[in-house]
């Protein structure tokens, strides 16, 4: 009989009593989040079944409106185009901060945590003004004669598409920069020894191994932008309402709990959907990372 076949004896009381009072300090902050969290949510989701009576009609209807199911569309479309943006825009940010010299690192990074700390409504309000038909962008495009007459950029998708990529990027940078900070430069320069071009080192060494950062800040910036709701409200208007737009007027203004709560239900099934498949590809510990 060999070591592995020996079975694990039972913990001794002592055992069980540390672990026991390992769980204490945790209750507390699980009975906040069960108290503040779990139970309204559970709480908007039977209404999604019970009213206005039991049953699922309130599915039936969101999924058999044009109208919703072109917020839906919005929705997804509006998250998967920021987080592909974000991604394109922050891999060069992020691997310049890991390669740069440690001043100018230190500088941008101060920049990207400066701009998460300023108010959100401050941000969103500054890009109403950006993009506006007499906003500055319009106006240098028109003064570099490169457009004629002022681009719409606000009340539409694209004014929602580059406000919030820009609210999103720090949380694309700062995933993608722990994980090429932590690629060891030896990696590359047996690559280089083994033949490889830059564009081979690029797409064989640096994509595969940041692939888990990539995967994270993915998850989060189109996790995020499926839920978001001031910036698409401001720069997006009526017209092109997204899911947390929806959900949020179905509350407030129509009363109108119980379809509300299926919305609810649609958003947070995708996300879970989204996360699962996620851990299906990288795994529990990258996905956290």
């Amino acid at each position: 009989m060999t070591v592995t076949d020996v079975p694990l004896a039972n913990p001794s009381p002592a055992t069980a009593r540390r672990r026991g009072r390992g769980i204490v300090p945790v209750i507390p902050a699980l009975a906040v989040v069960v108290l503040v969290f779990v139970i309204p949510v559970l709480a908007l989701l039977l209404r999604s079944v019970l009213e206005p009576e039991p049953g699922l009609q309130n599915y039936a209807a969101f999924f058999g409106s044009t109208t919703y199911l072109k917020v839906l569309g919005n929705t997804f479309l509006v998250a998967g185009t920021v987080t592909l943006a974000t991604v394109l825009l922050g891999f060069p940010v992020a691997w310049f901060l890991a390669i740069a010299p440690s001043f100018w690192s230190r500088l941008l990074f101060a920049i990207i945590i400066l701009s998460m700390w300023t108010n959100l409504l401050a941000r969103t309000y500054a890009w109403m003004v950006l993009l506006q038909r007499t906003g500055i962008i319009n106006r240098t495009l028109m003064d570099l004669g490169l457009i004629s007459e002022p681009l719409p950029l606000i009340n539409n998708l694209a004014g929602v598409t580059i406000g919030m990529t820009y609210i999103m990027l720090p949380f694309m940078i700062l995933p993608l920069h722990a994980t090429i900070r932590a690629i060891d430069p030896a990696v590359f320069q047996a690559a280089a020894l083994c033949g490889a071009s830059r564009w081979q080192a690029f797409t064989r060494v640096m994509l595969p191994l940041a692939a888990s950062g990539i995967a994270a800040g993915a998850l989060m910036v189109f996790v995020m932008s499926l839920g978001y709701f001031i910036t698409p409200a401001l720069l997006g208007g009526t017209s092109n309402m997204m899911l947390a737009e929806l959900i949020a007027q179905l509350v407030q203004s129509l009363l109108d709990w119980g379809l509300a709560g299926a919305a609810a239900l649609v958003l947070l099934v995708v996300t879970l959907a989204i996360y699962l498949v996620q851990l299906r590809f990288f795994g529990f510990g990258q996905a956290r990372s």
